[in-house]
């Protein structure tokens, strides 16, 4: 009996770039995946860099990074987060890529003394990564990044149009993402963007099946049958993917708007109902925590964009579901922080009184650079002497350890050679593996690598095994030279790389919650299997709260707003709510 084929599900963008394209594959892929086919995805970014690692995140965002090293792009975190497989470097490609690829065939004499063009050699290309990336799937999400009409988008739209025919025409569906502004002076939607972006896609002789609807709330049938009409689908075919409080609603949306029945339908597929019901009670969590909310201060430079931190800001909400408990995020400009000090800065972006800087936790994430540095070590030293729970993360525990030398080591003018490459005492210096790298791209410390942890530390009973594998992305690490000055004075180094020259986790004696970690736990955390770190974060916030309660944070058995007071004795607790909600979500009812 031969194999099934793939059928492929190729996804554009219309009228804006942002549109939700990245979320609408992961719940496409998410609604597949409960109906027990087995789903990859794939986001082909149409710019000229090699990947996004060397690109500011001002203008890219995130970059995700791979258990096998792959710098990518954000999307690939919502695909991890909302589909059960991770995802590798075949999962995301760019124009520079395979624009690098086919030159370098040319060099060698691959076409022949051939003259080289867009198509069939760029076409080609693009097709044979995507075909190689899709083997032993049942389903492959096809992402084009971009906008329809956007110059740089046109060989990777020649591509997919080619693939319905390389595969046939019962293996492959297109579906468009477009926005339905509403005009608030006319009191209106309009629908009149998405039939030009239709139109522009028919131009390059794409014919979507299923359009998907972008708007700021529901869409009336009326508005639907408009769109039906003049972009040639089914009425049916027109989904509305309107704007939901939390991202993981999603896919319960786009399941009631019939999405998946649809696209089963176009690809001729049998499967059962979908079994949605981890969503379902993961988007319950979120609506009714039962353990009130905590607020928790992301101290960093790129405060301006949120997308900076897209995964770590997710990681904390599921940290949040695993507490059954909301998380209030307060983004601090570190370089704030040394303009007016930490308490005002966390004061004014969280809108703390005087009496309290409004937050119960406090993070540092990882970054790159010196500027807002100076900030970000004395928030990590305010943290430590105010008994805050602290979580940095690769350089924020390369702050950490800073603080910790200049201020409990004696090493007053520590610092790291990132900052100053001549500095007499550098805590923090560049890997040795780093120092005779030359081309930046792709060349840092990068993917998966091993950890043992210290028996009865933090960290061993936050992830209950003395091995772990977490994903790293950085060059500078902790001077060994350091190590024992450091410990001496109360630091402890709670895990290292199995040869033990690598610092990888550090904690402090006498804190309620002091951790900071040299890799990117953010990329490993799911809404259905909250990070243990971040779950452990969240609650150490809650246990702060508790201990000197916020404003307006309902602690555990306080008054519900129906007036009635939760029973201690009834509670779910933060810990048994791992357990109880996320292992029950993740089971079929």
């Amino acid at each position: 009996m031969s194999p099934r084929s793939t059928k492929f599900i190729f996804v554009t963008g219309g009228v804006v770039s942002s549109i939700g394209k990245g979320l609408s594959c992961a719940s496409i892929g998410a609604l597949l995946e409960a109906r027990g086919l087995k789903v990859t995805a794939l986001k082909l970014d149409p710019y000229i860099n090699v990947d996004p690692g060397t690109m500011s995140p001002f203008q890219h965002g995130e970059v995700f990074v791979t258990d096998d090293g792959a710098e990518t792009d954000l999307d690939l975190g919502h695909y991890e987060r909302f589909i059960g497989m991770k995802m590798s470097r075949a999962n995301n490609f760019t124009a520079g890529q395979v624009y690098e690829t086919v030159i370098g065939n040319e060099r060698r004499g691959d076409y022949l003394g051939g003259t080289v063009q867009v198509i069939p050699h760029i076409t080609d290309e693009i097709k044979r990564r995507v075909i190689e990336a899709s083997k032993g799937f049942d389903i492959c999400i096809v992402e084009v990044g971009g906008t329809v009409g956007d110059i740089e988008s046109q060989p990777f739209l020649e591509a997919i149009r080619q693939m319905r025919a390389d595969v046939g025409p019962e293996n492959a569906l297109y579906i468009h993402v477009t926005l339905v502004p509403y005009i608030r002076a006319a009191n209106e939607f309009k629908t009149k963007p998405t039939q030009h972006s239709v139109k522009d896609l028919l131009g390059y002789g794409i014919i979507p099946g299923l359009i998907i609807c972008r708007s700021e709330s529901p869409l009336d049938d009326k508005l639907k049958k408009k769109i039906s009409l003049f972009c040639n689908v089914k009425e049916n075919c027109v989904v509305n993917a309107y704007d939901v409080s939390n991202i993981y609603e999603v896919p319960l949306v786009l399941n009631r708007e019939g999405l998946d029945e649809r696209i089963v339908e176009h690809l001729n597929i049998w499967t059962g109902a979908p079994n949605l019901s981890a969503w379902q009670k993961i988007v319950d969590a979120i609506r009714s925590p039962r353990h009130g909310i905590v607020t928790i201060a992301m101290v960093g430079k790129y405060v301006e964009l949120t997308e900076s931190y897209k995964s770590l800001t997710e990681a904390l909400h599921h940290g949040g579901i695993a507490n059954d408990c909301d998380v209030r995020i307060v983004y601090v400009d570190s370089e704030e922080i040394e303009r007016i000090g930490v308490e005002p800065a966390i004061r004014q972006a969280s809108g703390g009184s005087a009496a309290g800087i409004g937050v119960d936790a406090l993070l540092i994430p990882g970054g790159f650079g010196c500027r807002g540095s100076e900030g970000k070590i004395s928030a990590a030293q305010y943290a430590r002497e105010k008994r805050i729970p602290f979580l940095g993360i690769c350089l924020g525990l390369q702050m950490a350890v800073i603080e910790f030398a200049r201020n409990k080591s004696g090493i007053t003018a520590a610092t790291s050679a990132e900052f100053d490459p001549n500095a007499k005492h550098a805590v923090i210096h560049i890997m040795e593996t780093q120092k005779s790298v030359q081309r930046k791209g792709g060349s840092m410390r990068l993917g998966a690598y091993p950890c043992s942890l210290k028996k009865s530390s933090l960290a061993r009973k936050l992830y209950g095994k003395d091995e772990i594998s977490e994903r790293h992305r950085h060059r500078f690490e902790v001077n060994n030279d350091y190590r024992e000055a450091l410990e001496k004075a109360g630091l402890i180094f709670s895990g290292l790389s199995p040869d033990k020259k690598l610092v990888e986790v550090i904690e402090l004696k006498d804190h309620p919650w002091f951790i900071g970690v040299q890799f990117h736990p953010e990329f490993k955390s799911t809404p259905r299997s909250p990070h243990p770190l971040f779950a452990g974060f969240v609650r150490a916030a809650m246990e702060q709260r508790n201990r000197a309660p916020s404003a307006g944070a309902a602690a555990p058995g306080d008054a519900q707003p129906n007036g009635s007071a939760e029973k201690s004795s009834s509670a779910r607790s933060p810990q048994m709510s791992i357990n109880d909600l996320l292992e029950k979500a993740s089971s079929p009812t």
